[in-house]
């Protein structure tokens, strides 16, 4: 090859060599410019995002915002119709009570006759709501009571005031005074209470009140033990109990088991109280000797309430005690055979039998001998 063969060759090796340096560095810049577009559209992608994303939250927050004042209003609707009442009175009556004041007291001092007509008035008023929605349950009658007085006083003050001019006067002047506190204390100075709350208040206030009259009647009824130092202290006769206008009557109650009384005492002073027969002029029941009967305790004989044969035909006058009138013997026996199986009488005692049963002592004494003796008559 000879020299300008090898130069020229040379020469166009260089030119690929350039053309190939100008597509690789055109490919670079392409890149580049590709990049640059794709960062410049992410950069424009996350702009509107965030653009998207804070008008979002603006909405939220409108939206909250305008959630909170529904329910805000919703809550104090009552409020925001009652308070601008209060204040139109209160805007009414102060300024005329500081210029009666003013011209009564002849000073400027008179001016502050308001603060005892209305801010006296209104003082109580709050305070009834506050109490009563801080402690639901607590009484509130000595806040009412301020409130009525003071309310009073208000309307005879402006009633007054106005009846320098007319009556008519006085009539408006005091009812302008008192109309803001009556509609507040009318709606928002309740108790708030749903109405089965109101409905249980009022059984738990009348089973308080019958507890209070029995516990009454119990105290009169009972009697007092003193000690050898001179203390005294009062004894109740356990048991159950209704209350009539004549104080305590023994009760029975039907499903409950009627249990054996072992306070000898208290059932012979109640069978006497029953039957009237510890009078001065009435036979006194007798108390018989049940040993014959399997009445035993270690072997001794215990006395029984029961009343002797002749009692019944003795005492023509003594209380019905039969609730059910016109059984037989046979329906008896078979509820007395009932009660037992389902243990709800002692059928060794004639007053179990008699107060579980409901009928008289006569009739109760002869199911009590049927069954101890294994016999019927």
């Amino acid at each position: 090859m000879s020299w300008y063969e090898e130069r020229r060759e040379n020469k166009r090796t260089e030119a690929m060599i350039r053309r190939e340096d100008a597509a690789a560095a055109a490919q670079v810049r392409i890149a580049e410019r590709q990049a640059a577009a794709q960062i410049q559209r992410a950069d424009e992608q996350a702009r509107r995002a965030a653009k998207e994303q804070a008008a979002a939250a603006r909405r939220e927050r409108r939206a909250a915002m305008w959630r909170g004042l529904r329910v805000w209003f919703g809550r104090y609707v009552v409020e925001l119709l009652i308070y601008p009442i209060a204040l139109l009175s209160f805007a009414l009556a102060a300024p005329s009570m500081a210029a009666y004041g003013a011209s009564v007291y002849g000073s400027a001092l008179g001016g502050l006759l308001p603060g005892i007509t209305e801010l006296g008035m209104w003082a109580f008023a709050i305070a009834v709501v506050i109490e009563r929605r801080r402690h639901p349950d607590r009484s509130v009658w000595g806040l009412v009571a301020g409130v009525l007085v003071f309310g009073a006083v208000a309307f005879g003050i402006n009633f007054t005031h106005g009846l320098t001019t007319a009556w008519d006067h006085g009539v408006v002047m005091g009812t302008a005074s008192i109309a803001g506190v009556v509609a507040h204390q009318l709606t928002l100075a309740t108790a708030p209470k749903s109405g089965q709350q109101r409905r249980e208040a009022r059984i738990e206030r009348a089973a308080a009140r019958k507890v209070a009259r029995i516990r009454k009647a119990a105290v009169r009824r009972a009697v007092a033990e003193i000690d050898a130092d001179g203390s005294a202290r009062l004894l109740y006769a356990p048991g159950r109990y209704s209350i009539t206008r004549r104080g305590l009557r023994p009760a029975t109650v039907p499903g409950l088991p009627v249990a054996a009384s072992t306070d000898w005492d208290r059932e012979l002073a109640d069978l006497l109280a029953i039957t009237g027969t510890a009078t001065a002029t009435g036979p006194v029941p007798s108390i018989e000797d049940d040993q014959d009967r399997g009445d035993s305790i270690e072997g001794g004989a215990v006395a029984t309430l029961d009343h002797g044969p002749d009692l019944h035909e003795s005492t023509p006058n003594r209380p019905v005690i039969d609730r059910k009138p016109g059984r037989s013997i046979e329906q008896l026996r078979a509820e007395l055979a009932a009660a037992i199986e389902a243990g709800t009488v002692n059928p060794t005692s004639a007053e179990s039998i008699r107060k579980t049963l409901r009928i008289g002592i006569a009739r109760a004494r002869q199911l009590r001998d049927e069954h101890t003796k294994g016999g019927r008559k």
